[in-house]
C-alpha cells in the first residue's frame, strides 16, 4: 500500500457506511457547539481551511493578549518582598526558563494546529492523563482572570468611586459578549485597543525619564519593604523565581492563538518562524520588562501612596502621569488599566472555556459548546475576587508554579528529548482512538515532580528546598519524562498504529476531507480516525464523545486495519476577509 493509499483507504472494497446506513443515529451537535465561528474548533484539530490568516496577523492577535497588568503587580510584589538585587535576578531567571520551555511547545501547536491540551495528550500524557492538566490550565485562567479583574476593579474605584465588590462583577460581565463570539471578536478587540495600550504603557516611563531621572539609580539599591536588604539573597532569589514562574502556563494561552497559524511553506517560512517565536515564547520578554517596569513605578510611588496602594498598578500609574497631566492623570490611568485588563481577560475567559470543554467532554462524553463553560470559568474567578485573593498574591502564585512548571517542563522534555531520540512518536497523536488512557512518561513525571516540589514548598525538606521548590519541579520533570519513557520503551504512547493519518501521510493528502460516519460532516484527514464500531472514519470529537464503544479499537482482539475506504470529498470554501470569518466545516445540526 502506498502512502497516499494509506491516507485515503484502508483494506476493503466497500465504501464506508455513514451512521444512517448502519442504522445508527446520526450525532447532531447543539447549535452553539456546531457554530465554528464561535466554537473555533475548541476540542479538535484546527483545519487548514480555517487557518487562513497571515503569520503576522496571528502573532499580533496573540501578543495583544499579554497586555495584562498582573506583571506590574507581580514584579512589584517580588521586588518589595525580596529587594531589587534578588528580585531582578528572579525575574530574569524565570523569563529564561519560560522562554526555553515555550519554544518547542509553540512550534508544535503552530505546526499541528493543536491547542495545549491536545499537544499534552500526545506528548507523554495520554488521553485521560491530560485531563488533569486541563484542570491545571483552567485554574491558571481563572486565577489570573481574578487577579486582572481585581486590578480593573481597583481602577474603577479610583476613577469613579465604584465599590470594588461591584467592580468585580462588572469586570466579569463586560468580557462575556466578546468571548462568546470567539476568535474573530477577540482579534478585533486586540487590534482596536492596541494603540491606546501602547501609549498608556510607554507614557509613564517617558514622564519619569524627564521628571525623575535619578529614580533608576535609587531603584537599583532598593532593599524592599520587608527588610530583605539591598544585597543578593539566595533564599529571596529562589522564592522570587517561584512567584515569577507562575506565569509559565501562559504558553497555553499563546497556543490557543498559534493553532491558527497557516502552514509553513518555503515562501513564508522566515515570517512563520519569527511569528511563532515572537507570539509563543517571545511573550515573556515583554512580560519580564513589564515586571521590572511595574516594580519601578511602584517604587517611585511608594512614598506618596504607601505600600498597599503601590502594589495596585493604578496608583503608581497616576503618580507617574501627574507631572505632565495633572488632574487628567486619574482618568488617563484608569482608561489605560481598563483597556489593558479587557485585553487580557477576554483571553483568560476564552482559554478557560477551551480548557473546561476539553475536561468535561472526556469526563461526561457531552459537548454542549465551548461558550457555556465561559460562565463556569467566570463564576470561579468572581468568587476568588470577592475573597480578595489579591492580598495573598505571592503565596498563591508560588504554590501554583510548582504544578504548572512540572506540567510544562514534562511536555517540553517529550518534544525536545523523547521525540528526537525515538522514545516517542515523531508526530503528535491526539485522538482517543490511538492513545492509552494514561502514559506514565509525561503524566508520571508531572505527578512525581509536582508532589515532591509541593512538599518542599511547604518546608518539609528545609529552608533552601522550600525556596527552590520550583527548580526541583522543573529538574525532576525534565529528567523523569525521558527516563520513564526509556524504562517503558515508549510502549504507552500509541495503543495501536495510526494507519489513516500517521507520519507516513503525504503533505498533499492532509487537506483531503472525509465524511465522519457519525455526524456525517466533512473533516480534514488529521482530524479523522478509523472506527470498527461504525465501520468507517470518525472525527476526533465524535470519537471523544462516544460513551458506548467500549474502546473496541484499542482491544487486542481487533487486529490490523479496521476501516473501509475513506470516501474523499473536497469542500469549497469561501475566503474570509478578516478574523470574524467562521469555519466552513461545521458539525451539522438538525
Amino acid at each position: 500500500m502506498t502512502d497516499t493509499e494509506a491516507s485515503t483507504a484502508i483494506s476493503g472494497a466497500t465504501p464506508a457506511a455513514g451512521a444512517t446506513e448502519l442504522g445508527l443515529p446520526r450525532r447532531s451537535y447543539a447549535k452553539l457547539a456546531a457554530d465554528e465561528s464561535r466554537e473555533d474548533y475548541s476540542l479538535r484539530y484546527a483545519p487548514h481551511s480555517f487557518r487562513r490568516w497571515s503569520p503576522s496577523m496571528v502573532a499580533g492577535t496573540a501578543l495583544g493578549g499579554i497586555a495584562y497588568l498582573a506583571d506590574f503587580a507581580i514584579g512589584a510584589s517580588i521586588v518589595f518582598t525580596y529587594g531589587f538585587s534578588s528580585g531582578f535576578a528572579s525575574i530574569l531567571t524565570a523569563a529564561a526558563i519560560i522562554f526555553l520551555t515555550g519554544i518547542p511547545i509553540a512550534r508544535a501547536c503552530a505546526t499541528y494546529g493543536l491547542d495545549m491540551d491536545l499537544v499534552t495528550r500526545g506528548a507523554g500524557f495520554g488521553y485521560f492523563g491530560s485531563t488533569l492538566t486541563s484542570l491545571i490550565y483552567a485554574s491558571f485562567t481563572f486565577i489570573f482572570f481574578a487577579l486582572e479583574g481585581s486590578i480593573m476593579a481597583q481602577a474603577m474605584h479610583q476613577a469613579v468611586g465604584l465599590p470594588v465588590e461591584i467592580g468585580y462583577l462588572l469586570t466579569t460581565l463586560i468580557v462575556i459578549p466578546i468571548v462568546f463570539r470567539g476568535m474573530g471578536a477577540l482579534a478585533k478587540v486586540q487590534a482596536w485597543t492596541q494603540p491606546v495600550w501602547i501609549i498608556g504603557m510607554v507614557l509613564p516611563f517617558v514622564v519619569l525619564a524627564f521628571n525623575a531621572p535619578d529614580a533608576w539609580g535609587a531603584f537599583g539599591s532598593f532593599g524592599g519593604t520587608e527588610g530583605a536588604g539591598s544585597g543578593f539573597s539566595w533564599i529571596g532569589f529562589g522564592l522570587g523565581t517561584g512567584v515569577a514562574l507562575s506565569l509559565i502556563a501562559q504558553i497555553g494561552e499563546q497556543a490557543d492563538y498559534l493553532r491558527f497559524m497557516p502552514a509553513k511553506t518555503e515562501q513564508n517560512k522566515r515570517r512563520w518562524n519569527v511569528a511563532v517565536l515572537a507570539a509563543g515564547p517571545g511573550w515573556v520578554i515583554i512580560g519580564a520588562a513589564k515586571q521590572l517596569g511595574g516594580a519601578f513605578l511602584a517604587f517611585v510611588a511608594l512614598e506618596a501612596v504607601g505600600k498597599t496602594h503601590a502594589l495596585e498598578p493604578i496608583a503608581p500609574q497616576i503618580e507617574a502621569l501627574k507631572p505632565w497631566l495633572g488632574s487628567f492623570a486619574l482618568p488617563a490611568a484608569a482608561v489605560f488599566v481598563i483597556v489593558s485588563q479587557i485585553k487580557i481577560n477576554v483571553t483568560n475567559a476564552y482559554s478557560g472555556s477551551l480548557s473546561w470543554s476539553n475536561f468535561f467532554s472526556r469526563i461526561t462524553h457531552r459537548h454542549p459548546g465551548r461558550v457555556w463553560y465561559i460562565f463556569l470559568n467566570l463564576a470561579i474567578a468572581l468568587t476568588l475576587m470577592e475573597m480578595n485573593m489579591f492580598a495573598a498574591l505571592n503565596k498563591l502564585l508560588g504554590f501554583y508554579s510548582n504544578v504548572g512548571i512540572a506540567w510544562i517542563t514534562a511536555v517540553a522534555a517529550d518534544l525536545v528529548i523523547n521525540k528526537r531520540i525515538g522514545l516517542s512518536p515523531k508526530y503528535i497523536e491526539f485522538k482517543r482512538a490511538y492513545l492509552y488512557a494514561v502514559n506514565p512518561a509525561g503524566f508520571g513525571a508531572m505527578v512525581i515532580a509536582s508532589t515532591v516540589s509541593i512538599l518542599a514548598f511547604f518546608g518539609l525538606f528545609g529552608e533552601y528546598p522550600e525556596a527552590f521548590s520550583t527548580f526541583i519541579a522543573a529538574g525532576l520533570a525534565l529528567v523523569l519524562c525521558p527516563l520513564i519513557a526509556w524504562a517503558t520503551k515508549g510502549k504507552y504512547y500509541l495503543a495501536r498504529p495510526n494507519p489513516v493519518n500517521g507520519p507516513h501521510v503525504q503533505v498533499e493528502d492532509i487537506t483531503a476531507t472525509h465524511i465522519c460516519a457519525v455526524c456525517e460532516t466533512a473533516y480534514e484527514l488529521p482530524d479523522i480516525a478509523d472506527c470498527p464500531v461504525h465501520s468507517g472514519p470518525i472525527c476526533s470529537l465524535c470519537c471523544s464523545l462516544d460513551s458506548e464503544c467500549g474502546d473496541v479499537c484499542r482491544k487486542d482482539t481487533v487486529a490490523g486495519p479496521v476501516l473501509m475506504p475513506l470516501p474523499t470529498v473536497r469542500v469549497a470554501h469561501a475566503t474570509p476577509t478578516d478574523m470574524t470569518a467562521g469555519a466552513d466545516l461545521v458539525a451539522r445540526t438538525d
